[in-house]
């Protein structure tokens, strides 16, 4: 019954939960070619832009905008990769719809990082430590009374150099093994870890950048990524409340 009450929940993608996605491997080749046309539109699109939505200097080698745009291009890809991933395993039409409008949109938003790359002149990867481009922002942020005190204490990389709430390889392989409702738990607690970090970022790039369409860029993804947390948060507690009601 809580469940089904929480269906107001669902995102726009829920009148796509049954679009022609038969599996993950398949959804992965679609949206790969979807970027890389994603990506020449907005080449085109970014070179004819309005000279005031922009600073006329590019961001070069070593910038934050750089840093910004590899190291999120390489965040967004494990959340779509996890996204495709529980969409094969669950028939919930809730986590369905929210796993459908993250791969779409932050795949967009992965053609769209790598098309100011390529504007830039700059090459997709860099041999600089992820979220090195963080650093100018990060005690700022440590010191402010803000909502992401609790998260930056966990903003360092992991041992193996993943970035901040990114899953590792076994917490995807256990993505991989689970059905149903196990699946969705777990996708939702993965998730929910990974856009918390993900805020932190682009919020660090809106303070860093010098251009003005990467500001508002990071900004949409920081309050996309935090309404998606509070949908999230919900159906957790949703769930925990109906196993509460019926034990």
């Amino acid at each position: 019954m809580a469940r089904a009450a929480s269906r107001g929940l669902a995102t726009s993608g829920g009148d796509a939960l049954e679009e022609t996605v038969p599996n993950w491997r398949r959804a992965t080749i679609l949206l790969a070619v979807a970027v890389a046309a994603l990506a020449a539109v907005l080449l085109v699109t970014v070179t004819t832009h309005d000279p005031d939505e922009a600073d006329s200097a590019f961001p070069v080698e070593g910038s934050a905008d750089a840093g910004f745009a590899r190291d999120m291009q390489v965040h967004h890809a494990q959340a779509v990769e996890m996204a495709l991933l529980v969409r094969d395993r669950t028939t919930d039409p809730i986590i369905r719809a929210i796993a459908y409008d993250i791969a779409t949109a932050q795949q967009q938003q992965i053609g769209q990082m790598f098309a100011w790359l390529e504007l830039w002149g700059l090459p997709q990867t860099s041999t600089d430590e992820p979220m090195a481009w963080m650093e100018p922002s990060m005690e700022a942020m440590e010191q402010s009374d803000g909502e992401h005190s609790a998260t930056l204490n966990d903003m360092t990389l992991a041992p193996d150099g993943r970035m901040p709430g990114m899953a590792s390889a076994e917490d995807l392989a256990r993505l991989s093994d689970l059905e149903g409702v196990s699946a969705e738990e777990l996708f939702l607690a993965l998730m929910i870890r990974h856009h918390e970090a993900g805020v932190v970022m682009a919020e660090a790039a809106a303070t860093l950048t010098t251009q003005a369409p990467v500001r508002k860029f990071a900004l949409t993804v920081a309050a996309a990524q935090r309404a998606e947390i509070k949908q999230m948060l919900a159906l957790q507690q949703d769930r925990t409340s109906s196993t509460q009601s019926n034990g």
